[in-house]
């Protein structure tokens, strides 16, 4: 699946968290489900065809206002 296919729900503006594309964000699939984009975290070994990432609690809250939650 390539990035434009995915509906981008945080960063839009470039706010002051993110400059370009390499900020954390969460992203929506065709299929309802969500993407998220943040720096790797190793705060436990996940199952195998897993992976962890963190992202700040704002980029969270930002996704939500998007979604209209």
């Amino acid at each position: 699946m390539a990035r434009e296919e995915l509906t981008r729900l945080t960063g839009r503006a470039g706010g002051p968290h993110c400059d370009d594309d390499d900020c954390p964000n969460v992203y929506r699939t065709e299929s309802g489900s969500f993407v998220v984009q943040g720096d790797v975290s190793s705060a436990f070994t996940p199952p195998v065809g897993e992976g962890l990432v963190e992202i700040p609690e704002h980029v969270l809250r930002e996704a939500v206002r998007a979604l209209g939650w």
